[in-house]
C-alpha cells in the first residue's frame, strides 16, 4: 500500500510558521491586532489542531513527523511568550517625566497641518491644565 501524503501535518507546519511571521511583518501594524493578537492565536489554534491530526495520522517511520510537529508548537510557545511575558520585561525609560511633573515645551501639527505649542495651550484663560497621553507602541 502506497503512502499518502499527510497533508494536515504539512499544512500545519505551514500555517505555524505563517502565524508566526505574520505578526511581526503585517499584524503589528494594527492597533486591534497589535495589542491583543488574536488572529494569530486562532491562527496557532488550527496550526497546532492540524498537526496533532498529522501526528496522529502517520504511519511508519515518525521522526520526520515529530520533528514538524514539535518545532510548530515551540513556533507558538516562543511567540505567546515574546508577545505576553517577554513584552513586559521592556525596560523602564529613565528620562520620561513623572505623574504630575511638568512636561517640557514642544510643537506639534494638529490634524489641519497647523503647528500646535504646549506654552500655547497653557496659555489660553480657561486652560486650567493640559493632558498628555503617550501611547505604547510601533508606528
Amino acid at each position: 500500500m502506497p503512502r499518502r501524503f499527510n497533508w494536515q501535518l504539512w499544512s500545519g507546519f505551514a500555517l505555524s510558521v505563517a502565524a508566526f511571521i505574520s505578526y511581526f511583518v503585517f499584524f503589528a501594524r494594527f492597533p486591534i491586532t497589535r495589542d491583543v493578537p488574536w488572529v494569530n492565536l486562532v491562527l496557532f489554534a488550527v496550526a497546532i489542531a492540524l498537526l496533532v491530526i498529522g501526528l496522529r495520522r502517520a504511519t511508519g517511520r515518525r521522526t520526520g513527523v515529530w520533528i514538524a510537529t514539535v518545532f510548530g508548537v515551540l513556533l507558538c510557545v516562543l511567540f505567546c511568550w515574546d508577545i505576553f511575558i517577554g513584552a513586559k520585561w521592556l525596560p523602564a525609560s529613565s528620562h520620561a517625566p513623572a505623574i504630575g511633573s511638568k512636561a517640557p515645551d514642544f510643537v506639534l501639527l494638529d490634524i489641519h497641518r497647523k503647528p500646535v505649542a504646549l506654552a500655547g495651550l497653557l496659555a489660553e484663560p480657561a486652560t486650567k491644565g493640559v493632558i498628555l497621553i503617550f501611547y505604547r507602541g510601533y508606528w
